[in-house]
């Protein structure tokens, strides 16, 4: 069954703790080596054009970020452990501003600028920021956050999401599997919990649901999908 022990605190919240741990430890299989080949073959079909701001929830240190970067793109991230967003700016060799949250202790942003684009990456719970906080978003491609949320938080996570953004079009990548042999994160999401999700903002196109064989044990079967998400 799912394990979502550790994962929400007392406040119904992610917990910061359980994924300190998981980045001290280096329990990283979502933090993936290469480029996401998905984001690469399907990022084209959200039109966007150069200079365009994108917004990247739960965005650990990805190199999907230095990706759209190159592509031309302004990058705002939302990350809950500080060691992934130092690792980030260090391994890309990006020297970064830290600038306070002028009203939360717990809330601080990593600015930097490569080739002409800007990467914002704040340091934060995603449920805490404001539109005003992360500024305007052209769209939002979402790897591996919706798939790390349990159950319990997902309306909240998707309803923020589309608040931050402003109701932005979204790239969305989910893994399909049997929940009951496997426990996450990352989380199975079904066909059926994206329209619950989503439905009734966007216009929902699935763009490709493959087998895929990451983190999978032998007998369990993965689909990874891809979605794109127009305002409606």
């Amino acid at each position: 069954m799912p394990d979502t022990k550790n994962i929400i605190n007392k406040g119904n919240n992610m917990n910061p703790e359980f994924w300190q741990e998981r980045w001290q430890n280096k329990r990283i299989g979502f933090n993936q080596p290469e480029v996401n080949p998905l984001l690469i073959k399907y990022f084209s079909t959200l039109d966007l054009p150069a200079g365009s701001r994108v917004f990247v929830p739960l965005c650990g240190k990805s190199i999907d970020m230095r990706w759209l970067i190159n592509q031309g793109y302004n990058v705002v991230g939302i990350e809950l452990v500080e060691s992934a967003v130092q690792e980030f700016f260090i391994e890309q060799g990006i020297s970064p501003t830290i600038i306070e949250h002028e009203h939360s202790l717990d809330a601080k942003c990593y600015k930097g600028v490569v080739s002409g684009q800007t990467i914002a990456l704040w340091v934060a719970d995603v449920f805490a920021l404001t539109p005003e906080d992360i500024g305007d978003i052209d769209t939002v491609y979402d790897r591996a956050a919706l798939i790390a949320m349990p159950t319990e938080l997902r309306i909240q996570y998707s309803g923020q999401v589309i608040n931050l953004s402003q109701n932005a079009a979204q790239l969305l990548l989910t893994l399909n599997y049997d929940q009951t042999k496997r426990a996450g994160p990352p989380f199975s999401i079904s066909h059926e919990q994206v329209q619950q999700y989503y439905g009734n903002y966007y216009q929902i196109t699935e763009l490709e649901s493959e087998p895929s064989t990451l983190n999978a044990a032998p007998d369990l079967t993965v689909k990874e999908c891809v979605w794109l998400l127009n305002k409606q």
